[in-house]
């Protein structure tokens, strides 16, 4: 695989979510610090598959708290065919709806058109993220290894955060439905 050039553009859309307003209001955090204060940017890498999902649900209760934000990042094969945008658009829009539920972060959402390794690196370049949290498909080491892996792509690639890899449930087949 190879690393994208800084020079390199990429084609990406923005995605509009549903206007949410946080249930309760902003916390009183005057003996927190700088960081919790702000809150952090998370950056997930999410697709349709089940092991992304667990992966979006360990960031919501192992890593977000009240102040964050996490961004989400589908990688798709082209952004300007409107079935594939729909389909993403309206996976982005559940998640987004489930983390302000679960965990009250606000959402920022963004499909973006390219290989999924090379575009979450490009990503987390962007946004300087506090963590870059992805799901595996649970392939063996010889099959990453000879087909690839966006997990792995990133593990080795993304400089500037630190990459949690979180393994599937073991036995669950189920697909994120649509």
């Amino acid at each position: 695989m190879e690393v994208l050039q800084e020079d390199e553009e990429y084609n990406w859309r923005e995605v509009r979510l549903p206007s949410m307003s946080r249930a309760l209001p902003e916390p009183d955090l005057e003996r927190e610090t700088g960081e919790r204060r702000r809150g952090r940017d998370i950056l997930i890498a999410v697709d349709h598959g089940p092991n992304s999902k667990h992966a979006f649900d360990w960031a919501l209760i192992h890593l977000c708290r009240l102040a964050d934000t996490i961004h989400l990042v589908h990688a798709v094969s082209s952004v300007h065919n409107t079935v594939v945008y729909e389909t993403s658009q309206q996976l982005l829009e559940r998640l987004a709806v489930e983390a302000l539920q679960v965990a009250m972060v606000s959402t920022v959402a963004r499909i973006v058109e390219g290989d999924a390794g090379k575009i979450i690196c490009k990503e987390a370049e962007r946004l300087k993220p506090a963590a870059v949290v992805m799901g595996t498909r649970g392939r063996s080491l010889v099959q990453s290894i000879l087909q690839g892996s966006a997990s792995e792509y990133c593990f080795h690639h993304c400089k500037v955060a630190p990459v949690i890899v979180v393994p599937g449930k073991a036995g669950d087949e189920s697909v994120i439905s649509t």
